[in-house]
């Protein structure tokens, strides 16, 4: 990893969850230097008192980095996201309202703030808890003008503080209720996208996979196949066997379908349980199964189908008739070079009949 990509890491740490939170703090913390450098301009233009306006800057700034401390170690602190939004929250209020009080004839423009920690709030907030905070800022900034208005009417006429803090509930109860409303639009959206993705998932599955043994289906297998022709084949060549399941329509005509059934099951979970990781297994049609090895000479291929005998030849199904055994056929054909699967499938369907007409549970090869 380079410096760079370390540093990013020491300060954002690696959680994606983590990042997030303080890519917002950032956002934040770019609007509070917005506000600082604003609340210079005042002092500049003879508006705010310097001494005030730098205790307030000096108190922003401390909060923003003391925040961050918080959310870079909130797991270690075991402190939850909500609640430092909340908490990030009312100090943004806090500092309003003090900007109000300090900012004299520009006291106004500043309310402008609350509205926007009100929109953030939507970003971390359930819409319960952004109306809570709502009512908190208008609640501190109503008492504040309150107390402004009752100790220097002259520079606070009550009248007018009456009407603007008219207008900021007006602008802030708004502001909550279209917030709200996008959190839980957006929380829908997220909704329909985690349904929509597992629809996806089901339905790429049932493209994939037999319903009834779980094995990869005939479809999917020609795009294996496909794809291991297109495969440029290291060391051994591939091979393919095509097995069918001894006897399987008298199981059926005795027994019933829903045996017959879970023969299929059983016999597919003892089969794949044989193979090696990079081997394949396919239900190619009725009881009938394709095999695929890759990179297995005809002696690696023989041990899987052997060790796949044996486990096959170990099941024991309720209700099949007493001594009655699982066996399968197979005929084993080695991929030629250049050969397509589709003339060793071929080959190792003739070979699978061999192993039918002399006496079936056993292996041919092609």
């Amino acid at each position: 990893m380079s410096a760079l990509g370390q540093l990013g890491c020491a300060l954002l740490g690696r959680e994606p969850v983590l990042r997030r939170m303080l890519t917002y703090w950032a956002a934040t913390a770019l609007l509070y230097a917005a506000c600082i450098a604003l609340l210079a301009a005042q002092v500049y233009a003879g508006h705010t008192l310097p001494g005030p306006a730098a205790l307030l800057a000096a108190s922003g700034a401390a909060g923003m980095l003391g925040f961050y401390v918080l959310i870079r170690f909130s797991r270690r602190l075991r402190l939850a996201p909500e609640a430092l939004a909340i908490v990030q929250a009312l100090f943004a209020i806090g500092c309003g309202m003090w900007c109000y009080a300090i900012s004299g004839p520009m006291r106004a423009a500043s309310l402008t703030m609350a509205i926007v920690t009100i929109a953030f709030c939507a970003f971390a907030l359930r819409p319960r808890q952004t109306l809570l905070v709502t009512g908190a800022a208008l609640a501190g900034m109503g008492a504040a003008m309150w107390q402004l208005s009752s100790g220097d009417p002259q520079r606070f006429p009550p009248a007018i503080e009456a009407m603007t803090f008219g207008y900021l509930a007006a602008a802030l109860l708004s502001t909550a209720v279209l917030t709200s409303e996008m959190t839980k639009l957006r929380k829908h959206m997220t909704k329909k996208r985690l349904e929509l993705q597992e629809a996806f998932e089901t339905i790429r599955t049932l493209a994939t996979i037999d319903e009834l043994t779980l094995l990869t289906n005939r479809r999917h297998m020609n795009e294996l196949l496909a794809s291991e022709e297109r495969r440029q084949p290291p060391g051994a060549g591939s091979c393919v066997a095509l097995l069918d399941i001894d006897l399987f329509k008298q199981v059926n005509d005795e027994h019933g379908h829903a045996l017959g059934d879970t023969v299929l099951r059983e016999f597919a979970l003892a089969a794949r349980g044989a193979l090696r990781a990079n081997d394949t297994l396919a239900r190619w049609g009725g009881e009938e199964f394709l095999l695929l090895l890759p990179d297995a000479a005809p002696h690696a291929a023989r041990a899987v189908m052997e060790r796949m005998a044996a486990r096959v030849a170990a099941l024991r199904i309720d209700g099949l008739a007493p001594g009655r055994r699982i066996s399968f056929s197979a005929g084993l054909a080695e991929r030629r070079p250049g050969e397509p699967f589709s003339e060793a499938i071929n080959r190792a369907d003739k070979a699978l009949y061999r192993a039918k007409a002399a006496g079936r549970d056993r292996l041919e090869l092609a």
